[in-house]
């Protein structure tokens, strides 16, 4: 019986799959299986599958469109390991990944753990960029994984895992959750009392969105989903860090419009500050001028469009509140 039970939802992505089971193969620990679950695929993985069976052990399994959290669900129904690791298809995992984690959970052990993500160097520039923004303390506060963190830490389904105590105590992932169904079983999981912990150098490679359209589409279905779906289920989870994009577009509307009144570039200092401290530091992170020169389109991109659903999501339910209220 392996110990950990890889778990990977897919859908219509087989150059990826043949990535993810290519880097998995080249895991210098190999005391894992990987159960590869096909949700209703047109172009199936199997032909990544086959080139990689004989190299590692994989639970191939097809079934009809359910979404992620669901296929997730099967994918741990099927599990044999005591020990649910969580990719997403897009990632690439460094070949020492699972040795990493196993000297973790031997020396600092977690019920629950999450890791961070970085660029791998095959990445693109404008997804080396896209990477950037979302890691980036000065563009998301560290919440998802920085090692300066304005928030208690969520592990992300890209790169967690849990034991099978937690899946057995608390169930599997909310399927009536499109986005921030992470957020949802993290919250269930230190409600129940089991331990959560960051482990940083148990990273991914993580290609996230190829173009910056993509991107902004994204993060502007997360910053909706953190009020429409995860403050209506937890609302003691909404934190200062989660209102800075929504204050920062404001902000930078508000010192535009200032300029454009007062006839005077001064008021777009602050912006001008702040475009210049990304770039610098994703030079300095990156040390490539043109990564450097996207990252600043990217981080405004990670920001506006974060806020700019926070802020619909935000008036949308404000708005519901009050008329519920009048109908009493």
């Amino acid at each position: 019986m392996p110990r950990f039970s890889i778990i990977v939802p897919i859908y219509n992505r087989p150059d990826e799959a043949d990535e993810l089971l290519k880097s998995l193969a080249e895991q210098s620990s190999k005391d894992f299986e990987l159960v590869l679950v096909e949700d209703g695929s047109v172009w199936p993985s199997v032909d990544a599958v086959n080139r990689y069976k004989d190299r590692i052990v994989i639970n191939y399994i097809s079934k009809t469109n359910t979404g992620r959290s669901d296929t997730r669900n099967k994918g741990m129904q099927n599990a044999k390991g005591n020990y649910f690791v969580f990719f997403d298809s897009d990632c690439i995992i460094p070949s020492d990944y699972f040795e990493v984690l196993e000297k973790y959970l031997a020396d600092d052990y977690a019920d629950c753990f999450g890791g961070p993500d970085s660029a791998h160097e095959s990445f693109s520039d404008t997804q080396k960029a896209i990477n950037y923004a979302m890691t980036s303390f000065l563009t998301t506060g560290g919440i998802r994984g920085g090692k300066v963190n304005m928030e208690k830490f969520v592990p992300r389904t890209f790169n967690m895992g849990f034991s099978r105590t937690v899946y057995e105590t608390v169930g599997g992932y909310n399927k009536d959750i499109d986005y921030g169904e992470d957020m949802d079983i993290s919250a269930r999981i230190r409600k129940s009392g089991f331990s959560i912990k960051l482990y940083h150098n148990a990273f991914v490679y993580h290609k996230r969105r190829v173009c910056f359209k993509k991107f902004y589409k994204q993060v502007y279905t997360f910053g909706g989903s953190r009020i429409s779906t995860i403050y209506k289920l937890y609302p003691d989870t909404l934190k200062l860090v989660h209102f800075l994009p929504t204050t920062f577009t404001l902000g930078s509307i508000f010192f535009v419009l200032l300029s454009f009144v007062f006839c005077s570039a001064w008021f777009l200092l602050p912006l001008g500050l702040y475009t210049i401290l990304l770039f610098t530091d994703s030079l300095f992170k990156n040390k490539s001028l043109k990564i450097a020169a996207l990252s600043i389109v990217a981080g405004y991109i990670q920001l506006f469009g974060y806020g700019l659903g926070f802020l619909k999501a935000l008036v949308k339910y404000l708005s519901y509140a009050k008329n519920k209220l009048v109908d009493i």
